[in-house]
């Protein structure tokens, strides 16, 4: 049984990102109105409610992201006048010591309470507007990477975790030209769903950001992909969970339609350990045949944008799985296999990572918004266009299944299919 409560009027623009803390008991919005908000749980009641609010940009806020607790109460905010923001959370004895030159936020809770958010340091190197940022796991210590329209992956490292005031930009590269340690050995592709290989779009499919910057897109019925222009493009990141593999981040920028696996290491720059093409052509080149990928003749439509991505939590496997939505609508769970042991890396630098497609849902029809998983990684979300929150599990033979479908406003034969969806996923 799925149980869901809405939250009415959560701010006064449209909203763009939601992300709860490490606990569960709090989560930070972040809207086109230039505010972040954060809602705390009352554990007897159910009941969210508004403990902080403060304009934190002079532009619209694409992406908002907690840091470990072990670092302390820490928020990253990224926006579109190319900055990203640290933020702070103080107790209210302390938020009256505050340093001269530390600039904060101080709204009073529903309760009465009072804290207070403080701004320690502003990351300004993006020379377009950034759309996504996430720290690190935390037994990298505090870091967090960003991405912007520049299509330019940067990695910042926190030097002063007492104040937080000094990050050095460790790593920054162009994701588009990053090079490739090997080319993988295969690249299958094993679908374990039915595929609409034939679905179109509904109406238009101009993310919230586009409509933001008020960047009109026409219908998307009829057409092969998506041009150039910045509201066509998808740029997003997610982090590699595990600590045994170092530092790999899942990073995708533009309208390529892929996902590069990027490896950070302090002795080299970073490099692609694998794509994630989903394209015919992509197929082909990872399995290394290129008698059917000629440049400038293919048939095939111009890709899509992938618009988020995730990764799971392992969890013991001996593979990962990534998750990326796009703006055709699909959705995606790829099985990602590493390097095994007598492959590992040689002197050369190479390694030879492998991906197939476990699964592909085309059910929002629409732009794919948002991906995430449980923290298990057994269950997946994903919100689209279509107003619709939807649930992926796998069954018992690893077949990945649809588990049910949320939206503020259900038909009974909506509520009989997610009932009969979620019956069937257990």
């Amino acid at each position: 049984m799925i149980q869901t409560g809405l939250i009415q009027n959560v701010h006064d623009d449209l909203l763009t990102d939601v992300s709860y803390d490490f606990y569960g008991l709090h989560f930070a919005t972040c809207s086109l109105d230039q505010k972040i908000k954060i809602w705390s749980l009352d554990e007897s009641t159910g009941i969210w409610s508004v403990e902080d609010e403060w304009k934190a940009h002079d532009a619209a806020i694409s992406k908002v992201s907690w840091a470990h607790p072990e670092f302390g109460t820490i928020l990253a905010s990224a926006s579109f006048d190319r900055t990203v923001k640290i933020w702070e959370q103080m107790t209210y004895t302390a938020a009256t010591e505050l340093q001269p030159n530390t600039s904060s936020a101080t709204q009073q809770a529903s309760g009465g309470s009072s804290s207070r958010w403080s701004e320690r340091a502003a990351l300004v190197d993006a020379r377009g507007t950034v759309r996504a940022v996430e720290f690190a796991p935390h037994h990298f210590g505090l870091k967090l990477a960003t991405i912007s329209t520049d299509n330019h992956l940067r990695i910042y490292e926190c030097l002063e975790q007492s104040s937080l005031a000094t990050w050095q930009l460790s790593e920054e590269v162009d994701v588009t030209s990053l090079p490739v340690a090997s080319r993988p050995s295969s690249h299958s592709v094993a679908f374990g769903t039915p595929i609409h290989t034939n679905a179109t779009l509904d109406g238009a499919s101009a993310s919230l950001v586009a409509q933001a910057l008020q960047q009109s897109q026409g219908s998307l019925q009829g057409r092969g992909g998506l041009g150039n222009r910045e509201a066509d493009g998808g740029w997003c990141i997610s982090w590699c969970k595990e600590r045994y593999w170092g530092e790999v981040i899942a990073a995708g920028s533009g309208t390529s339609g892929t996902i590069k696996i990027v490896q950070i290491s302090p002795s080299r720059r970073p490099t692609t350990l694998l794509t994630l093409d989903p394209s015919p052509t992509g197929k082909l080149l990872a399995e290394g045949n290129t008698a059917g990928a000629v440049p400038g003749e293919s048939d095939a439509p111009a890709p899509y944008a992938v618009t988020t991505v995730a990764w799971a939590p392992s969890c013991g496997r001996s593979y990962h799985l990534i998750a990326t939505g796009s703006r055709d609508g699909h959705v995606r769970i790829w099985k990602v296999k590493p390097a095994e042991e007598n492959d590992m890396e040689d002197d050369s630098g190479g390694s030879k990572w492998t991906a197939s497609v476990a699964a592909d849902f085309d059910n929002h029809r629409s732009a794919v918004g948002r991906v995430e998983w449980n923290i298990t990684g057994t269950v997946l979300s994903s919100a689209g266009n279509d107003g619709r929150v939807r649930l992926w599990k796998a069954s018992i033979g690893g077949v990945w299944r649809s588990a049910g479908s949320i939206g503020v406003e259900q038909t009974e034969d909506e509520d009989a299919s997610m009932d009969e969806n979620a019956a069937a996923a257990d």
